[in-house]
């Protein structure tokens, strides 16, 4: 049997912050990930951190995360019909392009220098979570069960995980939205010196670094299609049009056509399990902020869990899932505002002639604007 403060499920950024968080302030914690270290530490994700995000991890004494890698030169921006529109980012501008393997791998190496605990490879079961003494057990790579007896458990396995499924029907409230579209998102073995997105009459199109070699492609297609109308020719002939101008062809090394989707649970709690990131709330990657609200979670969580536990104030917990939701409405406000007013702008097939000339002249509007510089910039380099 196994004691401790906090099980945290999941090993991404979410799990290893709130992990990294707890420990250097006294708290115990193991964190358990059903997929193998590898697995994890080679996900292709996001490539960015806003400028909350980077302040964050100085604040909390964390700053090494920030030198995970080498940050490419790269060119890009926004077009509109093959048009390049003007970024101009403000001065209080921080935000970085990390991919998030790196920063994975860097929040990792920390995590178990300074002995954290991580089981990769746990098959997790979750019970008597309602109650004052959850128990968390996990079978691993041998076929050992394990029990762990704990205080708290951080639900940060993302939209398909245990954590949430744990929890009784009727408990959580989902809210959702389907966009009228998909995207065709494919991994290509291209040098990641490009970043841009592209608004066109056939439909908007990304190119996105993932890291120095490889690159990230995004086009808007039907929620009918499949990979299998898109052939590699067609994806590079397709991206080539949106963009308006010729771009290294590479191997394709996945693809995958994308429902673009917004989604939340209320609340985002339930007994002694608390969700942070995906188990909780889903933003379409146009908005580039799922990593932002995953770091949120985690520095709500983390910060209520040492004031109940080093200065018996239990307010912050109770308040988690209330402090959390705001925040989180507040951003799938945004995504759900720049997922519509780029997509609309281009291809009129969905949305009409009329929306696409006002989202064309919002456009205009935006790009004339201090603000829009931060905004756009971190689009180009953060889309998920």
């Amino acid at each position: 049997m196994i004691e401790t403060d906090v099980v945290i499920i999941g090993a991404g950024v979410a799990g290893l912050t709130v992990g990294n968080f707890l420990r250097r302030n006294g708290i115990g914690c193991v964190i358990l990930e059903h997929r193998p270290r590898e697995y994890v530490e080679a996900r292709q994700r996001a490539g960015t951190l806003d400028t909350r995000g980077v302040r964050l991890f100085r604040e909390w004494g964390l700053a090494e995360v920030l030198e995970a890698g080498p940050t490419p030169e790269v060119e890009g921006g926004f077009f509109l019909d093959g048009e390049a529109l003007p970024i101009e980012a403000d001065d209080d501008n921080e935000s970085m392009f990390i991919p998030q393997q790196l920063l994975v791998r860097r929040l990792t190496d920390i995590f178990l220098r300074e002995g954290g605990d991580i089981r990769y490879e746990a098959d997790v079961t979750l019970d008597d979570v309602a109650g004052p003494d959850p128990v968390v057990r996990f079978r691993d790579p041998a076929g050992t069960t394990h029990v762990i007896h704990c205080a708290y458990v951080a639900g940060c396995d993302g939209d398909r995980g245990v954590s949430r499924a744990a929890i009784p029907a009727g408990v959580l409230t989902r809210y959702a939205h389907e966009f009228p579209y998909s995207w065709l998102s494919v991994l290509a073995a291209v040098p990641g010196t490009t970043s841009g997105m592209a608004i066109h009459t056939r439909g908007l199109a990304g190119l996105i670094p993932r890291g120095a070699e490889n690159s990230r492609i995004y086009l808007q297609c039907p929620r009918t299609d499949t990979v299998e109308q898109w052939p590699d020719d067609r994806i590079w002939d397709e991206l080539e049009s949106r963009v308006g101008r010729s771009l290294g062809r590479g191997e394709i090394l996945s693809k995958e056509v994308v429902a673009l989707r917004g989604v939340v649970y209320d609340p985002m709690r339930y007994g002694r399990l608390y969700l942070l990131g995906d188990a909780a709330h889903i933003v379409p990657p146009m908005s580039a902020k799922g990593i932002h609200l995953a770091l949120f979670d985690a520095e709500t969580f983390a910060r209520a869990v040492i004031a109940r536990l080093k200065d018996d104030d239990p307010s912050l917990l109770a308040a988690y899932s209330d402090t959390c939701l705001h925040h989180v409405w507040n951003y799938q406000a945004f995504a759900t505002w720049i997922t519509d007013l780029m997509h609309d702008a281009g291809d009129s097939s969905t949305a009409g002639e009329f929306r696409k000339q006002v989202a064309r002249a919002e456009l205009r509007r935006q790009f004339e604007s201090e603000a829009a510089g931060r905004v756009f910039a971190e689009l180009t380099s953060g889309v998920a």
